[in-house]
C-alpha cells in the first residue's frame, strides 16, 4: 500500500496569502495529493505577523491558483460560521476548483481566539459539532428540486433549497479527536476519514482499533474510512540540516524525534513505513516554516519515493 503524504500549514503563525500560495504550488508540482491549513484566528507563540488569514477565503483563491492538489481543513471550528454558511462556502470552493475540495470539521478548542475576535465560544460544544455535520452532509445530498429542512438543539433550517451543489458527488468529510465514545461515532457516522492530530505514536495502532469497532457498530466495513495521522515535520539530509531545521521551528532535535516525522532521510522513511504498517493510510506533514521549499522538495525526492 503506497502512503499518501499531504501538506499542512498554520498560517495562523503568521503567513500572507501569496505565502500559502507559494507553498500550495511547491505541494503541487512535488508531487504531494493535498495542500491543508489550519483553521486559526490568532497565533500560539510569536507575534503572528502579517496577521491570519481566513481558512476558506484562502482555499477560495488557491482553487484558482492551483489545478490538481487537493484542499481543504484541517480543521474547521465549528464555532466560527454558521452551518448554513459554511455549507455554501464549501461548496462554492468545490465548484471553484473543480471538486478537489476536502473539509476537516472539529469543535474547536482555542478559547482565546474566540475572546480576541468576538467569537462565541460555549462550554458544550460537541453538539454544535454532531448537528453541523448532519447539516452539512444533509445539506448537499439533498437532490436538486427538493428541500431540507432540520430542527436541532441549536439550529433550525426551514425549507432550504439546499444550494449551491458542490462539484463531488460527495465531498469528503473529516472528523478527529480522542474522545472514547462520541468521537468515534461520530467518526463511524459521518467521516470519509478519520484523523489523529499529533498522537504519541504508541497510541496510533489502538486508536485505529476503536474506530474500526465503532465501525462495526454502525454497520461499515475498515476499509470504508481512511484512517490518517497528523505529525509535525522536520527532515534533513544529515544530521546538520536536520537540527537547523529544528532550530528555525524553535523546537529540540531529541523532541521532534520523539513526537514527529523527524531526523534524516531514513529516519523518516522507516517511522512513515512503520505508521503504514500499522494501518495510517494517510500522513499530513505539518510544515511550520513556510518560507523553506527545499524542505518540501527534500521530502518529495527522497523520502516521499521510498514509499
Amino acid at each position: 500500500m503506497t502512503l499518501d503524504l499531504r501538506v499542512f500549514t498554520e498560517p495562523q503563525q503568521g503567513a500572507s496569502y501569496d505565502d500559502l500560495l507559494s507553498v500550495a504550488k511547491a505541494t503541487e508540482e512535488l508531487g504531494f495529493s493535498a495542500f491543508f491549513r489550519s483553521d486559526h484566528y490568532l497565533a500560539m507563540g510569536g507575534d503572528g505577523l502579517p496577521g491570519p488569514t481566513d481558512a476558506w477565503t484562502t482555499l477560495a483563491g488557491l482553487a484558482r491558483d492551483t489545478t490538481s492538489v487537493r484542499l481543504g481543513t484541517l480543521v474547521t471550528s465549528a464555532t466560527f460560521r454558521h452551518p448554513g454558511v459554511l455549507a455554501i462556502q464549501v461548496a462554492q470552493v468545490d465548484q471553484m476548483s473543480g471538486g478537489r475540495v476536502e473539509i476537516g470539521l472539529g469543535a474547536g478548542w482555542f478559547a482565546r481566539e474566540h475572546e480576541a475576535y468576538g467569537i462565541p465560544f460555549p462550554a458544550k460544544r460537541f453538539g454544535l459539532l454532531e448537528e453541523q455535520l448532519e447539516i452539512l452532509t444533509g445539506l448537499w445530498g439533498t437532490p436538486l428540486g427538493e428541500t431540507y429542512s432540520f430542527h436541532g438543539e441549536h439550529y433550525t433550517l426551514v425549507d432550504s433549497p439546499a444550494l449551491p451543489k458542490p462539484a463531488q458527488a460527495k465531498i469528503p468529510v473529516i472528523v478527529g479527536g480522542g474522545g472514547p465514545r462520541r468521537t468515534p461515532a461520530l467518526a463511524a457516522r459521518f467521516g470519509d476519514e478519520y484523523n489523529q492530530a499529533f498522537p504519541e505514536l504508541d497510541t496510533v495502532a489502538p486508536r485505529i482499533g476503536v474506530i474500526n469497532e465503532a465501525l462495526a457498530e454502525a454497520g461499515r466495513t475498515p476499509d470504508s474510512i481512511v484512517q490518517s495521522v497528523a505529525l509535525v515535520l522536520a527532515v534533513g539530509k544529515d544530521e546538520a540540516q536536520f537540527s537547523r531545521r529544528a532550530a528555525a521551528i524553535g523546537r529540540e532535535p531529541a523532541e521532534l524525534r520523539e513526537h514527529g516525522v523527524a531526523g534524516t532521510v531514513s529516519e523518516a522513511v522507516d517511522l512513515l513505513g512503520s505508521l503504514r504498517d500499522q494501518g495510517v493510510q494517510r500522513v499530513y506533514l505539518q510544515v511550520l516554516d513556510l518560507h523553506d521549499l527545499d524542505h518540501l522538495d527534500l521530502v518529495a525526492r527522497e523520502v516521499a519515493r521510498q514509499l
